[in-house]
């Protein structure tokens, strides 16, 4: 207790910018193991959202700098995704930080919805940044003027397209670890600011054999591919929100339960992300002459080889029906009128 109480009082006195900055890349929880799961992930969620962050910004403001040296419109436009990708660190760093609250009697599933939030902010700055690219696109076809350097065009496309593909493969990875969608569609939304980044190397290089036209023309090519992938990414937080998971996972929650002992029969299973985790509300059937400690027995049985084969998931209610085989009657007659679909 004296080692908690001391490290506590440390944490407790670390003011300043050196002991903000610890907080927020590392995350702590006073009375929480050093090894929960959902600490973890969280920790590691908001490391990948800063250090991302840096990259994106870098990238970025070598692009800024060029776009405003040759007059560059594609290259202007490649550079108002890059940054706005880089907002997106803000309320994905909110969202995580917020998602580490305990639940409460008015969140009693807790804070992690606070991801899928960040998740449609993600979308707002995608949306904006393709606005206002394709705005100066426009106006640069109807009020053509001439790029100077194209070569230093597609040297910033270059550093651009690395850059952003750097950062998406990390987003991506470590949001599939941690199983946060918000993480994982930024990353797409930096892979897909890595490609358009390849079409300002093309434009630079057109413009450069003559065709100065080619630049504008690559900018609205930048946003027509940003808007297609901004759908797909409306849909992957559009299903989040619903509540939709893979098919898959509920073959293998099912699969789990009808292998584990005294479970005869698999009635219901409902499964929700909330921020990175997984939740389950499951109904089974056992034998009905199994008294209530048994029957509580092969419930928590259940439950525990879920926790072990299902990657994710933080818990699952699991309620234990009797088997009706063999015996007249319903054991749901008094609440049957509520169910019409049988479901109880």
């Amino acid at each position: 207790m004296g080692a908690a109480h001391d490290d506590e009082h440390h944490e407790h006195h670390d003011h300043g910018v050196k002991g903000a900055l610890r907080g927020i890349l590392h995350p702590h929880s006073h009375g929480a193991p050093p090894t929960d799961r959902a600490l973890e992930s969280t920790a590691e969620g908001i490391r990948a959202v800063f250090i991302s962050l840096g990259g994106l910004a870098l990238t970025a403001g070598i692009e800024l700098l060029v776009s405003l040296l040759t007059h560059s419109v594609a290259l202007l436009a490649d550079t108002v995704h890059n940054f706005a990708d880089a907002l997106t660190a803000v309320p994905l760093a909110l969202a995580f930080r917020m998602g580490r609250r305990p639940p409460t009697r008015r969140y009693t599933y807790g804070f992690g919805r606070a991801e899928d939030l960040a998740g449609i902010s993600i979308v707002g700055f995608m949306a904006g940044s393709t606005a206002i690219a394709a705005y100066e696109a426009l106006h640069r076809l109807l009020h053509p003027s001439p790029i100077h350097g194209a070569a230093w065009v597609a040297a910033a496309g270059a550093v651009g397209f690395a850059g952003n593909e750097l950062v998406a493969m990390y987003r991506i990875r470590v949001g599939r670890r941690i199983g946060s969608a918000a993480l994982e569609a930024d990353g797409m939304h930096a892979r897909t600011d890595g490609l358009t980044s390849l079409a300002v190397v093309l434009g630079a290089v057109v413009v450069a054999a003559g065709a100065a036209v080619a630049d504008p023309a690559v900018a609205l090519g930048i946003t027509a591919i940003i808007t297609i992938v901004l759908l797909g990414t409306v849909r992957q937080v559009y299903r989040r929100l619903m509540d939709s998971v893979d098919p898959e996972l509920v073959d293998k929650v099912e699969a789990v339960l009808r292998a584990s002992p005294g479970i005869e029969d698999v009635d219901v299973v409902r499964i929700r992300w909330v921020g990175h985790e997984l939740f389950a509300d499951i109904v089974v059937e056992s034998d009905s002459s199994l008294s209530l400690i048994e029957a509580h027995a092969v419930a928590t049985e259940a439950h525990h080889r879920l926790l072990h084969e299902v990657p994710r998931l933080a818990a699952a209610v699991i309620h234990t029906n009797p088997s009706s085989a063999g015996h007249a009657g319903d054991f749901h007659d008094v609440v049957s009128h509520h169910f019409p679909d049988g479901d109880q």
